[in-house]
């Protein structure tokens, strides 16, 4: 029924939409654009732009940007003049009614004074395609992006599948990025010119499936350092801007619907919902009872009878039920306003809601074996997966001339219930299985920035600051496990193991407070114009982790116990079982069950950017990082105890280009970078995953890693939107952090740790192209069908005694590959996009015990969209993951020497998980609102 009256709000609010498409052919139209030096990239400030003939003009602000309002429909000629460039007419620049024309211009410096005075003509065609040219090619560092512009022509609703068009850049499970096939450990992430925390507190990983594409100003994945840039990072840096002053008013509403083909109208089994699990949030009927003791020293001295008073106020939640999973829902509502001042200023906001509903099974196979090769276990699983996302975005910027000052806030919260029902037999006892799990967890991030931009004096000083926070939360409220056992291939009944019948509560909160500034100055040298670039940054988080665990114990007479151990799930533990002639729960929490956090992080850098003749470009510097690192907890025997990391790193870089031409360049860099220990890698924190059987502890005496990175590519830039370039990319790694499963561990329970190996090296090549077809003959369709393709092959091996194997995360190998056709007459496109990653080292194994391996896989998403209703609106169908390939991890049974999978029964499968195919429909509307007059 909620999900119901979510579809009838939809429903009237497209309705509504429709409803006011209404007068817009009477209004007026803007140009507005960004200009840039075409041999730089960077934004001219002040520069003069007028209509040819009429005495209205406008000037470009702080951003390069400029806008003509309240122009009637027609054609326009601009001309564009700046001190020190030649002056520039576009001619033939058409205004529609009620719509905003986009004309970025690159300008040319004058080689003389007399220079100055010769006007370049160019058409409105031409110069949307040198402008593109710049955009592309006048980066400092070695990178690889996407602009709004590119991003509207392509099929992507998020950020995660708009990473997929990067060259390097593969997607893991639907939002996380991997860069150059490194772990996501080693990427860092950026919002606007804020450092984001990892949306996932367990992980160096940031959600990207969060952010709309639309809302998306540019992105840029940055593969080589530069003094400016963070330098806690091996991978990449993704640079994520966000819209915050619209070219003009807008209001657009999308909604999509998923089928799922081993999922939806199907049953869906899990524990019942609670009345806010469809908005993502608990009702608080899962959380410990109000007055329940606080901490297990509390607890555990009580007598059975006050312990069992205690275990009869928790629900008994153990019941299942099984619905009909509906179909996956997407809904988004986007709002857009600009207000141009008399001032010459504009004010402008973006705000954005968006939900996302999911309810998909799927079946995996899970093995473990004993040192002979036998199996020691072998489950069948079932596993339903409730997900529910809420996100807001909300910018707000205000814009005059050389000064700039916005507020941008975004804050998601996601809900996952994985119920899983297994079946099977371990040799644990000989016994057959019957196991569920509920494993509920909620994760909700807020972060919000003061930013802001001022041109400084006449000679184009620029002061950028950022003031931000961040708070992160993640809740598991009452994991629930239940565990039935019987003797092996017997017909007697299954009968309750209570240890193994848990329930845990934890909790984490992180927050995250920080400041930075950058000032750039321009200064001449060698007679050549170049920027000099200061800055600082500071940042403090603290966090807080607390978990409770709990198992269920007979306490009753034994006689007893035979009868009521083999009552079906729902009933068990029924009030009538609780008690000091049943069930009582026991705490068995720990010291190491909870620790405090903080690390205060302060970085200055130095940064010069040289042109050394036309052709010639050398930006060097370094960066200072001091960070100090503490984690505070209790050891097993009551001793206190401090994981400290203090460290300070002096992080050079250089990035040098050379200019073949104006398409193309060579560019060398070379750098120092760090990855550090994440609170949770360093935490002594025990915990016990009962679907994998591990038991995963940190390691207090982990050391933060260094990396010398070297890179060179060669890159052409054929026409507007086509690329090629390959590169060449070198990586050796001192104390790499890696996961490990311990020695000492056993099948029961496979411990996993945090280690240090002492050295790795990665070797890899890098190849990128998008191309148009119109090479392939004279026809239309050719012109509009667009190849891409992007591969990275890499070689990476881990130095040591007696090892011969990769670095743990590293792939061999990425691909990514695609079509896409589109159709300007009638508004159709077609895109079709393959990926591949290599098989990969998921867990670093020990002698006797070969290390897990992730398999390759192909995934292969189709998507057809359509404009219609005058373009206002668009239909999409989206078939995701046609092949529906299992993913695999698996250990080899010839050593480290043969990496690939050859199937079960060659090698040792450990686990399979099939998550079934994905076909959606969606519909959105883009209306218009007009455009405000000053």
């Amino acid at each position: 029924m909620k999900h119901k009256s979510i579809l009838r709000f939809l429903s009237f609010l497209f309705l509504l939409i429709l409803g006011t498409q209404v007068g817009y052919s009477q209004l007026n139209g803007k140009i507005s654009g960004k200009v840039t030096d075409s041999k730089s990239g960077e934004t001219l400030i002040g520069l003069t732009v007028k209509i040819t003939g009429a005495a209205l003009g406008a000037s470009t602000d702080i951003e390069g940007r400029y806008t003509l309002g309240n122009l009637n429909p027609g054609k326009y000629n601009l001309t564009f003049s700046y001190v020190g460039y030649q002056s520039k007419n576009i001619t033939e620049i058409e205004v529609l009614a009620g719509k905003t024309t986009n004309l970025d211009v690159i300008m040319e410096e004058a080689t003389s004074v007399a220079l100055e005075e010769v006007v370049i003509t160019a058409t409105v065609r031409q110069e949307s395609i040198s402008a593109l040219y710049a955009q592309q090619k006048n980066s400092i560092s070695i990178s690889s992006g996407i602009t709004s512009e590119l991003i509207k022509k392509t099929p992507d609703r998020n950020t995660s599948e708009v990473l997929r068009r990067v060259s390097g850049a593969s997607i893991q499970e639907n939002k996380f990025v991997i860069i150059r096939g490194l772990a996501d450990r080693y990427n860092s992430s950026i919002l606007n010119n804020a450092v984001l925390p990892s949306s996932e507190p367990d992980r160096k990983a940031f959600s990207f499936d969060i952010i709309p594409s639309n809302l998306i100003d540019r992105i840029v994945v940055n593969k080589t350092a530069s003094a400016d840039l963070p330098g806690d990072f091996a991978g990449g840096i993704i640079q994520v801007i966000t819209r915050d002053v619209p070219e003009e008013n807008f209001l657009n509403a999308s909604a999509s619907f998923g089928y799922n083909n081993q999922s939806t109208f199907k049953d869906f089994t899990s524990n019942n919902r609670n009345k806010y699990d469809f908005l993502g949030f608990d009702d608080g009927s899962r959380n410990l009872p109000a007055g329940f003791p606080g901490s297990f020293q509390s607890y555990n001295p009580l007598s059975n009878a006050e312990k069992a008073k205690y275990t009869a106020q928790l629900k008994n939640a153990y019941a299942e039920s099984t619905p009909m999973a509906i179909p996956t829902q997407n809904h988004q509502l986007t709002w857009g306003k600009r207000k141009d001042l008399k001032n010459s200023g504009s004010f402008g906001s973006v705000v954005s809601l968006s939900y996302r509903n999911s309810q998909n099974t799927a079946f995996a196979e899970r093995i473990d074996y004993e040192f002979s090769g036998s199996p020691f276990y072998e489950y069948s699983e079932n596993i339903s997966k409730y997900s529910t996302n809420l996100g807001a975005l909300a910018n707000f910027a205000y814009i005059k001339g050389g000064n700039k000052i916005a507020f941008k806030n975004i804050y998601n919260r996601s809900f996952e219930d994985n119920y899983t029902a297994r079946t099977g037999f371990t040799n644990d006892n000989i016994q057959d299985v019957r196991l569920n799990v509920s494993d509920l967890t909620t994760k909700s991030l807020l972060n919000s920035q003061l930013e802001g931009e001022s041109q400084l004096g006449k000679k184009q000083v620029k002061l950028t600051w950022n003031l931000n926070y961040s708070r992160v939360e993640r809740d598991q409220p009452d994991q629930r496990s239940l565990d039935y056992r019987r003797s092996l291939g017997s017909k007697e009944p299954f009968r309750l193991i209570d240890r193994n019948t848990r329930r845990l509560f934890s909790n984490l909160e992180e927050d995250t407070y920080g400041a930075q500034a950058a000032l750039a100055i321009p200064v001449k040298l060698f007679d050549q114009p170049s920027t000099f670039k200061v800055g600082f940054l500071k940042q403090y988080k603290q966090r807080n982790f607390g978990a409770r665990i709990f198992n269920y114990l007979f306490v009753g007479p034994s006689a007893f116990e035979p009868s009521i151990s083999g009552l079906p799930k729902e009933q068990i533990f029924a009030p009538a079982n609780i008690g000091t002639n049943g069930y009582i729960l026991t705490d068995f929490s720990n010291n190491t069950d909870s620790y405090d956090a903080n690390s205060d992080l302060n970085a200055g850098f130095l940064l010069m950017d040289n042109k050394l003749g036309e052709k010639i470009r050398l930006s060097y510097g370094a960066r200072f990082e001091q960070f100090a690192q503490t984690l505070n907890a209790i050891d097993f025997s009551g001793q206190k105890i401090a994981a400290q990391q203090d460290n300070f790193d002096v992080l050079p870089s250089a990035n040098f280009s050379y200019s073949l031409n104006s398409r193309s360049n060579i560019r060398l860099s070379g750098s120092q970078t760090v990855s550090r220990p994440e609170f949770r890698e360093l935490a002594l924190f025990n915990y016990y995953d009962f679907i994998t059987q591990t038991s995963i502890t940190g390691n207090p005496a982990l050391k933060r890693a260094k990396i010398f990175n070297g890179d060179l590519r060669y890159e052409l830039y054929p026409s507007a939107g086509e690329t090629f370039t390959v590169s060449a990319f070198y990586k050796n790694f001192n104390n790499p952090i890696e996961q490990r499963v311990n020695s000492n561990s056993t099948p029961v329970v496979r411990g996993i740790n945090y280690l240090n190996a002492d050295q790795a090296t990665s070797l890899g090549i890098e190849l990128d192209i998008r191309k148009k077809l119109s090479f392939m003959g004279d026809k239309e369709w050719l012109n509009n069908l667009t190849a891409f393709a992007n591969a990275t092959y890499i070689h990476s091996q881990v130095q040591g005694e007696g090892i011969d194997r990769p670095l743990q995360g590293q792939s061999p190998y990425l691909i990514n590959a695609g079509l896409q056709y589109f159709s300007p007459k009638t508004a159709l496109t077609f895109t079709s996009v393959y990926n591949r990653i290599g098989q990969r080292i998921f867990l670093v194994g020990y002698q006797g015990y070969p290390d897990i391996y992730e398999n390759a896989r192909d995934v292969f998403d189709f998507q057809v969209s359509k404009k219609i209703l005058k373009s206002q609106a668009e239909v999409k169908l989206n078939v995701g993951d046609i092949l529906n390939q299992s993913t695999v991890f698996y250990q080899n049974n010839a050593g480290n020497t043969k990496r690939a999978y050859e199937g079960a029964g060659i090698d040792r499968m450990i686990n399979s998980l099939k998550l079934g195919s994905n076909v959606s429909l969606s519909f959105s509307y883009n209306l218009g609102l007009g455009n405000n007059k000053k």
